[in-house]
């Protein structure tokens, strides 16, 4: 997998599930993750399927968060883990093949040892991307971790052999200082789904994608 750019993560936005999705297939948002720990499992597995609708044929890949069995029943075309989820050796295993795993990262340490892991899996079995943060203090969690600020992220960058999504605290104002570290794939989640219109969120979307292409 390649280096992508915008990673969007879908927490309740203002928009609603679906006018949010159908604006980042639009405007061709390459990743969009729904993460909504709010909802029963048949409601969420609604909700993947309905957005996967949206997203089918399109540009922008449709990620799970946690949930391998949603993620296989709603055909979505990844997943995203985290350090307390199945490990992604595992999800890996019961996985179709072909669809992308993501795993994220909170501390240097746990960095280092998915870099590791990544450097001893076969070809083909690696994680697609792994993200790192947060960069800056953020409240998107109920029990958010410590900062790690851009200089870790920018040695992490130095070591990641798959592409690395920096996330946390990222708003327009602090985005320069995240990719003067080399980072190449921003995720950003407040500053998207707490747009209120359409015209809002289009906006901000392509000053994002104006902003990487000037680098």
């Amino acid at each position: 997998m390649h280096n992508f750019g915008l990673y969007i993560v879908m927490t309740n936005p203002r928009l609603g599930y679906h006018a949010f999705t159908q604006i980042c297939v639009e405007l061709k948002v390459p990743m969009l993750q729904l993460r909504d720990k709010s909802l029963n499992d048949s409601d969420l597995l609604k909700l993947a399927r309905s957005l996967k609708q949206i997203t089918k044929d399109s540009k922008t890949r449709l990620i799970i968060n946690d949930r391998v069995d949603i993620c296989e029943l709603s055909d979505a075309d990844g997943l995203h883990l985290g350090p307390e989820d199945l490990p992604w050796q595992d999800a890996r295993k019961i996985m179709t093949e072909g669809r992308i795993i993501g795993v994220s990262t909170h501390s240097l340490q746990e960095a280092q040892r998915l870099i590791i892991e990544v450097a001893e899996a076969p070809e083909g079995y690696r994680p697609d991307y792994m993200s790192f943060g947060p960069i800056f203090p953020t409240v998107a969690k109920a029990k958010p971790d410590p900062p790690v600020g851009t200089e870790l992220l920018q040695r992490v960058i130095g070591q990641a052999p798959i592409p690395l999504v920096a996330i946390g605290g990222i708003f327009p104002q602090n985005q320069s200082q995240v990719l003067s570290t080399g980072a190449k794939n921003l995720c950003m989640i407040r500053h998207f789904g707490e747009s209120s219109s359409a015209n809002e969120l289009i906006t901000k979307i392509q000053l994002f994608n104006q902003d990487l292409k000037e680098l």
